[in-house]
């Protein structure tokens, strides 16, 4: 396996090819251009909102009740319900996505022990977090991303960032290769008593980092974290002296929620408004219409508002002249608010790829096939997204390799490794537990006990059944004086 990390950091960086194509412009020009192209892209502008929904913060919450004025234009008005009832649609339905394919920890399976060791000691219960809190960042964002460093302990480790911050430069049109990232973050810094938010941006590719800091009239050269650096650091243990290495690839890992890297509030944030707006409205209704229109005929007084206070404070108002007054009620069409609501409610669900289990009657207890058929638009988007984590996972395991490779010597890169997902849902246990058993000798051991409903941790289950063998066998070994039986009557002795 050839040496994992890549020659010494470039000294000048003046012509870059990006996207395939060669620019005469300066670093730090290409930076400020990519910078002030991401925050106002889109794309950008789509992650916050998945953020801001997934909080529950909809956009009902910044409305205002209005009504036409005397102008015949719409104003602000402060007499009337303003109810503002959020629900939390994206939030249900990326819990949803996630603990189904990510509510499992995954199941690493290689012939090689000391290589399964070696992924038991990485996939943590930290990383097991980290994967699911990554899982999350994808969906409400369309991306997340990990950068690959080493800690201060000096093990490898998986950093999580935030989407916002990171502008990728592909290499090509499928979004597989990266030529570099661009990091922009900001940190707020004290000088004296006054708080100040200081712009940062990183560039990474093969050759290290550079790092600058923004200022009114550009950037400059960030001194204090370090403005030229490698990837790490490595410490010689022969002389104890610092060399600089780095990685042969851009140490960023992306993953997708879908292809196209679109997050799911795209797809659902016009249906989920049209049903916080009409809810809300329907409250206010319910609301204001208890205070009906009236219809006063010869009242003693001449101001409406003294006529609705004194209805509302005293239940009295003075009429003369054989006047009188009429309530006009104003009711409400239920059955056409509650056919928009149901149809929208399914609306969502069924193109957020999502199980409504409202109202859903399935029996006391669903079979397999009941199950599936209410699962099969969330296992769906399942699939295309495991398909985009399966590609991460490979990145994952090109560092891990050479991060082995460089430790202990050994290449492990072709060794054959599977990354499976145990998807969490409600299952017919007992059609499954049929079906392993029906399956002995037909699979192996390993994939029968990865597929069993009461199994939580593969490897640590599969060192359990490996020591009841070993105790069974050694049991079956002393009752026979420290020989196992033999099944042959023509060996040991015959008859004995």
């Amino acid at each position: 396996m050839p040496w994992p990390f890549g020659d010494e950091q470039q000294k000048e960086i003046e012509n870059i090819i990006i996207r395939g194509a060669k620019t005469a412009a300066t670093l730090e020009q290409i930076i400020q251009l990519e910078i002030g192209d991401w925050r106002k892209s889109d794309k950008r502008e789509w992650m916050g909102i998945g953020e801001r929904y997934y909080r529950n913060k909809t956009d009902i919450l910044d409305r205002e009740r209005t009504a036409i004025g005397a102008s015949g234009a719409k104003e602000i008005v402060g007499n009337l319900a303003n109810n503002k009832l959020a629900n939390a649609f994206s939030r249900k339905l990326v819990d949803q996505k996630v603990g189904y394919l990510l509510g499992k920890p995954l199941s690493i399976q290689t012939v090689n022990k000391q290589y399964a060791d070696a992924w038991t000691e990485i996939f943590n219960s930290a990383m097991y977090r980290r994967l699911q809190s990554t899982g999350k960042e994808a969906v409400n964002k369309g991306i997340a991303w990990w950068f690959v460093n080493y800690d201060e302990a000096g093990e490898l480790s998986f950093r999580k960032m935030k989407s916002e911050e990171i502008i990728p430069l592909w290499a090509d049109e499928a979004h597989t290769i990266l030529d570099a990232v661009i990091r922009v973050y900001d940190i707020t810094v004290y000088e004296g008593l006054q708080k100040k938010t200081i712009r940062k941006i990183e560039w990474w590719d093969k050759s290290g980092v550079r790092r600058y800091v923004m200022d009114g009239t550009g950037l400059l050269p960030d001194v204090e974290a370090g403005a030229i650096e490698s990837h790490f650091t490595v410490i010689k243990k022969s002389n104890g002296e610092e060399e600089q290495k780095n990685w042969e690839r851009v140490p960023f890992i992306c993953w997708k929620y879908n292809e196209e890297e679109q997050s799911l509030v795209e797809i659902i944030k016009s249906l989920a408004d049209d049903y916080d707006r009409n809810k809300s409205d329907n409250s206010n209704n319910l609301e204001d219409l208890p205070d009906s229109i009236y219809e006063v005929a010869e009242y003693d007084g001449t101001d409406p508002g003294e006529f609705r206070k004194n209805l509302s404070v005293w239940r009295t108002a003075f009429v003369s002249n054989g006047g009188g007054i009429k309530a006009i009620n104003l009711e409400i069409n239920t059955e056409a608010y509650k056919i928009h609501m149901e149809q929208s409610r399914k609306d969502i669900y069924e193109f957020g790829r999502g199980v409504d289990t409202q109202g859903v009657d399935i029996g006391s207890a669903p079979s397999g096939i009941a199950l599936k058929f209410l699962y099969s638009d969330l296992d769906l988007d399942a699939s295309l997204m495991e398909t985009e984590f399966q590609a991460s996972l490979e990145q994952v395991r090109w560092f891990v390799d050479n991060h082995l490779y460089y430790i202990s010597g050994t290449d492990y890169s072709n060794e054959d490794v599977q990354f499976i997902f145990n998807r969490d849902m409600p299952t017919d246990e007992s059609a499954i537990i049929t079906a392993i058993k029906d399956s002995v000798g037909i699979l192996s051991d390993e994939t029968l006990v990865a597929q069993h409903p009461w199994v939580r941790d593969l490897q640590a289950e599969l060192k359990r059944i490996k020591k009841q063998k070993e105790e069974a066998l050694k049991r079956m070994s002393d009752g026979y004086g420290g020989m196992p039986p033999s099944k042959d009557p023509d060996k040991d002795g015959g008859d004995e």
